[in-house]
């Protein structure tokens, strides 16, 4: 990731969203596990969602956003295949939130979802059964997995060439202690999000994620080129 013109973090530095980050999944290291398992709630939820200042060069569409669940409308990112484990996994979900980003020229999309557990081992299960469902070719057919290193507890990256918005796809998934995190991209043209970009917004993520836990206010960011 040294290599000129990729990116990379550093620490410092809408429920009316949910549509347009579901359209946009297209059908570096950090936050390196569980040495905090703490619960979280709504504003520390919230703090974790990276906004305008950890994403140089992205516009914001959907401002961060957190919330508690609805029992009858459990959030629309939880998508569990498995009928028995989508209770679980659905219902056991504290807070939720989303933040959504697009960048210029070719309009791609980088939408960002948060779900909270009570505790580390609901998180866990959460992680397995949510993952049936955006692991693997969810992002679109013959989807290839990323290599973005080792953030968080679990983690998956999958890229499609073809996702809804008629461009690469990628669809990123990780646990950090009792947060289950993704990440999606997005595009009309044909260009793909760099691997090394999808492996720094992994990492950047799940730093946040692990300094929130840690009971710090999270500020890791994407550096500019």
């Amino acid at each position: 990731m040294s290599r000129p013109g990729m990116r990379w973090y550093v620490r410092g530095a809408a429920v009316g969203a949910v549509a347009l980050l579901l359209a946009g999944c297209g059908g570096g290291d950090g936050g390196g596990g569980d040495a905090a398992s703490k619960a979280l709630g709504k504003a520390e939820l919230l703090s974790v969602l990276p906004d305008a200042k950890a994403l140089p060069g992205w516009r914001t569409v959907a401002e961060p956003e957190a919330q508690k669940p609805v029992a009858e409308y459990p959030p629309p990112v939880c998508q569990v295949p498995d009928k028995k484990k989508r209770q679980a996994t659905c219902g056991e979900i504290t807070f939720w939130g989303v933040s959504s980003f697009v960048r210029k020229p070719d309009v791609t999309s980088l939408n960002f979802w948060t779900l909270a557990y009570k505790d580390e081992k609901t998180a866990d299960a959460a992680y397995d059964a949510l993952n049936a469902y955006y692991g693997g070719d969810r992002v679109g057919v013959g989807a290839k997995p990323v290599g973005i290193g080792e953030p968080g507890a679990e983690r998956e990256a999958n890229r499609a060439e073809t996702g809804t918005m008629g461009g690469p796809a990628t669809i990123t998934q990780l646990r950090v202690g009792t947060l289950v995190l993704g990440i999606s991209t997005g595009t009309q043209g044909k260009s793909a999000v760099p691997d090394a970009e999808v492996k720094a917004l992994a990492a950047m993520v799940a730093d946040r994620a692990q300094q929130a836990q840690d009971g710090a206010k999270p500020s890791a960011a994407v550096t500019g080129r």
